[in-house]
């Protein structure tokens, strides 16, 4: 043979990337070959395609690379490639963050492009996970075609109102401000004669989440825009979000993206202006259905769950073998009790955009209901 060609379609995973590029320069050393590597770009609903495709010499050496995320032709000499002086290599892979970021976008694009849809429509809470979904979808479809609301609360700190206010207009994106505390007081007085004495819990915070996700549905239905689920993969993984409230959407972005990743994502979208105000990196997350509310109260900080939940999830690991790596027994216990309790509620999330090697969506096959 003359030459090996692949012709792919590979998902996109971050730590796929090196590993497709070691594996074709290692065939092309071994045959000592020319290896053609052509990997389809673009996004099918959750998977998403990088591109990349390669041109690499007899030698191992990377002669030609392909853009990642977009549509290019490279024209190649096959004797070019069997040279005995190959040219430098471009192999070089890019960063995590950047990559993961750029494929989100590509996401986005192609989801409502093959869809049909132009627009969409978010809950701009002042949080980070609905600040960087606005600045990826922004990315994507260009701010005239968002339109965000603003539906806080008599628990809503002014601080996330002005923090949200500041990134519509710092991304010229048009937004309202529709308070909800009327419709809640609303639907308190209503189920009184129901609870009757009972102290408020999780039934009226979740009805606050439930009047936002009517009010964003009721936009995206009279203006035929797509709402954008703004939930992230450590919230997902421990059920930490309310069916048919915050966790409503055509389409979830952030859903195989890990808290700490929403932070450093924030970060690299921030790299050359500041889209997202730093108030909105800098403060405690908050789910701000209470008084003085943190996630902190629910569960462990992030830092740590997202390392037991990347152990169990993507790395397969039993239990035990989560404990060794210097957990809290109990800790670990509870949370992975959260992640198998909670596969009913990830059953019912809109499709989820996939940036690693293990998603919750149509891939995984758990069951609903099992005696953990």
């Amino acid at each position: 043979p003359d030459v090996i060609i692949n012709i792919a379609a590979s998902p996109f995973s971050h730590r796929k990337m090196e590993v497709k590029q070691s594996i074709f320069t290692g065939k092309a050393k071994r045959y000592k070959l020319p290896v053609l590597y052509c990997n389809q770009v673009g996004a099918h609903t959750e998977l998403i395609f990088e591109g990349g495709s390669l041109a690499i010499h007899s030698s191992g050496r990377v002669a030609a690379k392909l853009p990642y995320f977009r549509e290019d032709i490279l024209i190649c000499d096959l004797d070019e490639l069997t040279e005995s002086e190959p040219h430098p290599s471009p192999g070089v892979i890019p960063g995590r963050i950047g990559t993961m970021a750029d494929a989100l976008i590509c996401g986005i694009k192609d989801y409502f492009g093959k869809l049909g849809f132009r627009t969409a429509t978010l809950g701009l809470s002042g949080g980070i996970d609905s600040a960087v979904t606005l600045a990826l979808a922004a990315e994507a479809l260009g701010p005239a075609n968002l339109h965000v609301l603003l539906l806080p609360s008599q628990y809503s700190s002014d601080h996330s109102v002005n923090d949200s206010v500041q990134m519509a207009e710092n991304l010229g994106i048009k937004y309202d401000i529709l308070p909800i505390e009327a419709l809640f007081n609303e639907f308190r007085e209503t189920l009184q004669a129901l609870f009757k004495d009972m102290p408020e819990d999780i039934a009226e915070e979740n009805i606050q989440a439930r009047i936002r996700g009517t009010l964003l549905m009721a936009l995206s239905n009279k203006f035929g825009n797509i709402l954008l689920n703004t939930s992230n993969k450590s919230e997902t993984a421990v059920g930490y979000g309310t069916l048919y409230g915050d966790m409503s959407g055509g389409l979830s972005v952030l859903g195989d993206v890990y808290k700490t990743d929403v932070y450093l994502l924030a970060l690299y979208l921030n790299q050359e202006q500041e889209v997202i105000p730093a108030n909105i990196i800098s403060k405690p997350p908050s789910a701000e259905l209470k008084p003085d509310q943190k996630d902190s109260d629910s569960l462990p900080p992030y830092d740590v769950l997202d390392q037991i939940l990347e152990a169990y999830i993507e790395r397969q690991l039993p239990v035990e073998k989560v404990e060794a790596l210097g957990f809290d027994p109990k800790l670990v216990s509870r949370v992975i009790k959260l992640v198998n309790m909670n596969e009913y509620k990830r059953y019912q999330t809109p499709p989820i955009l996939r940036v690693s090697s293990k998603a919750f969506g149509i891939g995984r096959r758990l069951p609903l209901v099992a005696r953990y």
